[in-house]
């Protein structure tokens, strides 16, 4: 850690098999561009666009993932409720009932025993009516300050960029991030908020670059003229890597700079 500023590494939507052999071949640069202190990556739609297998979340922390974030594709894979049971860090989304398997937040510990909440949670706005994400947040926000842990970043999961704006003022200066994830496409609004707080809508997505956000782009043209369901393809071809680098100080919780991540193969 550097001059009291907590480094940040997040990883945005890995898309499939391809998702995560762009993000195995850019850890090298990514370590000595942005040199990080935790590393979190979002893995709901590493199997084949929709949930995530043990194997997969195995690979991931072998490169040096110490957190997996996820939305409402967690459920798609079977052994996922065995994954959950053991003692990896991935989060569901935390306002999901109470009695769901697994939980929705955790405090990473870095190398140098400083400790990060992370929170998982979801919007509701055309996607499952779920708990309330702003009540959620005010809730274990107390338990996490009660602990004294000054720096939290939230995986905000949801659809509509409305929500995510308001979710975001509202839970300014109160954690050190929010990170919008789950509609793949990268914005370009990443900023400091008035009171200290790191925010983008979307951070994007790790996977196909010819694709409609992953997906094959015939079988999501053909999905869409008919309004049949297609069973889901993932693209080929060569891909992106996104995400944000976060400098949060250690001593207040409040965020220095977010720098937007965006990595094109060649």
């Amino acid at each position: 850690m550097n001059s009291g500023i907590l480094r940040i590494l997040f990883v945005s939507d890995i898309v499939g098999a391809a998702g995560l052999d762009m993000l195995r071949s850019q850890i090298g640069f990514l370590r000595e561009k942005y040199p990080y202190d935790l590393f979190i990556a979002n893995g709901e739609n590493a199997a084949e666009g929709k949930g995530l297998s043990s194997k997969m979340a195995e690979d991931l922390f072998a490169m040096g993932v110490d957190v997996i974030t996820s939305g409402n594709h967690i459920w798609n894979r079977d052994n996922i409720f065995k994954l959950m049971e053991r003692e990896f860090p991935v989060l569901r989304p935390l306002n999901y009932p109470e009695g769901c398997p697994g939980k929705g937040s955790c405090i990473a510990r870095c190398g140098d025993g400083t400790e990060v909440g992370v929170i998982n949670l979801q919007g509701r706005s055309f996607m499952y009516p779920i708990d309330c994400p702003f009540a959620c947040l005010e809730r274990e926000l107390q338990s996490m300050k009660a602990r004294g842990v000054r720096s939290v970043l939230v995986d905000f999961h949801a659809e509509a960029t409305a929500e995510k704006k308001a979710f975001g003022f509202f839970a300014d200066g109160r954690v050190s991030a929010v990170i919008g994830t789950h509609t793949h496409v990268q914005t370009a609004d990443e900023q400091v908020l008035p009171n200290g707080t790191a925010y983008i809508t979307d951070a994007g997505m790790t996977g196909p670059q010819h694709s409609v956000i992953g997906l094959d782009v015939d079988t999501a043209i053909e999905r869409f003229r008919t309004q049949i369901p297609v069973h889901y393809k993932i693209a080929h071809g060569n891909c992106q890597l996104d995400g944000v680098a976060i400098g949060i100080r250690t001593e207040t919780g409040k965020t220095d700079f977010i720098k937007r991540i965006h990595i094109e193969q060649r």
